[in-house]
């Protein structure tokens, strides 16, 4: 029985939102639970949009974190398709975009982030796509398969973990495939030249033309349609169809009219949450994609865009909201897969934050693992190909002891052994 005296209200309709709300009531929250979305669809997972359905490989069924039932059978009023447009802290209330007002105790935004677009001519031609929701995956895999049966080119802009796999996927249906990054090598900014080569030589095995040290500048069309993308150093690129993947912006504008701190560009920007997942409004806090921690392990602020932080962080916001003690230090994690490439990466190493990077493995085979350390402290770890070690690798990371290298970067020195 659901108890009408407290409104715990989630916006967001993605994996946050989903599992904040079910954290809820898994708790014990008796009261009202409501989850708003903009999207028709309810609350689905990201990564399938770009791998197992994508691919084809995965039903449109299998990306949602929940059937449509569930969310009665719990209690939890969805509002789907439906847009808050304003958030009012004194009285406690978020009004709709067709003028309905909810007023709640507790708030969550989990409004995640939204693709950056390509400021250059011919953004607007049918053929010029992204991936972000459910809709553009199911019409970017029949754009897939119609390139690969009519041998038609694709043109990435972006060779970051998007644009990659969606390479991989276009690779797949058998279309001609050609990436176009201002950076020397793919994810140069989260691997570094040294493990960016890696992913660059795995898709030129499998026929992805790049072009790297340029952009994008125009997007060629006649009556509506792509013909080629053209770049800043005078290339052209014959194209059927155009992806921009240049990264995601968070899902900002209704916490800054609201009035709440925002993080700055430097840290991601997004809104600027404590270690508990709170706001600077006590009665607000933010989880996913759209929220900037003050990451007590890390001693500085993380935004972190990966299902995992979604999946770990929405619960932990929940918990927060229902006044429990919480202190999210969870290691950033992401995966990927990409052709025969399976791999996890756990930790932070931006660029000039290590020294040195040590492979243990066999690179050449793609069997590795991939350490990133400061003064032989171990900052983040990727393991390609090799499996059940991401918990002892996460282990590493936050026990900030110096390593015996030699030892990590032997395949015969169990993980285990070099913990303190």
């Amino acid at each position: 029985m659901v108890d009408a005296d407290q409104t715990y209200l989630v916006v967001g309709g993605g994996l946050a939102g989903a599992k904040a709300a079910e954290t809820l009531r898994t708790e014990g929250f008796k009261g009202r639970v409501i989850l708003v979305g903009d999207e028709r669809d309810h609350p689905y997972e990201r990564p399938p949009l770009s791998k197992g359905y994508l691919l084809g490989k995965d039903d449109r069924d299998s990306t949602f974190v929940h059937d449509l039932h569930w969310y009665a059978q719990h209690d939890i009023e969805l509002h789907l398709g439906q847009t808050v447009v304003a958030i009012d802290r004194a009285a406690h209330t978020v009004r709709f975009g067709d003028g309905t007002l909810i007023r709640y105790d507790k708030l969550l935004l989990a409004t995640g982030a939204e693709p950056r677009r390509l400021d250059i001519p011919g953004t607007g031609l049918a053929g010029v796509h992204h991936l972000r929701r459910l809709a553009h995956a199911e019409r970017l895999r029949g754009v897939l398969a119609a390139l690969g049966r009519d041998n038609g080119h694709l043109v990435i802009a972006g060779a970051g973990w998007i644009g990659l796999e969606v390479a991989a996927a276009a690779r797949h249906y058998g279309a001609e495939v050609t990436v176009v990054e201002p950076e020397p090598t793919p994810l140069h900014s989260v691997l570094g030249p040294e493990l960016g080569q890696v992913f660059a030589d795995l898709h030129a095995e499998h026929g992805v033309r790049f072009h790297f040290g340029a952009r994008l500048t125009e997007i060629v069309g006649k009556d509506g349609m792509v013909l080629a993308a053209r770049t800043d150093d005078g290339e052209e690129h014959p194209a059927h169809d155009v992806l921009a993947a240049i990264g995601a912006a968070p899902r900002v504008s209704l916490a800054e009219a609201a009035g709440l701190d925002l993080a700055d560009r430097a840290h991601g920007g997004g809104i600027a949450v404590d270690a508990s997942l709170r706001t600077s409004d006590p009665d607000i806090h933010a989880a996913g994609d759209v929220a900037s921690l003050a990451h007590p392990l890390y001693g500085t602020r993380l935004r972190v865009e990966h299902w995992a932080n979604a999946l770990n962080g929405g619960p932990a916001a929940a918990r927060a909201m229902l006044g429990q003690e919480v202190s999210y230090d969870r290691v950033p994690y992401f995966f990927s897969d990409q052709y025969d490439l399976g791999m996890e990466y756990s930790g932070w190493a931006p660029p000039g934050s290590y020294d040195q990077v040590v492979l243990r493995g066999d690179a050449a085979r793609r069997e590795f693992i991939a350490f990133w350390l400061s003064e032989g402290r171990v900052l983040a770890g990727m393991n390609v190909n090799v499996w059940d070690v991401t918990d002892t690798v996460q282990q590493l990371i936050r026990s900030r002891h110096q390593v015996d290298v030699q030892a990590l970067a032997d395949p015969g020195t169990s993980l285990e052994s070099l913990l303190p």
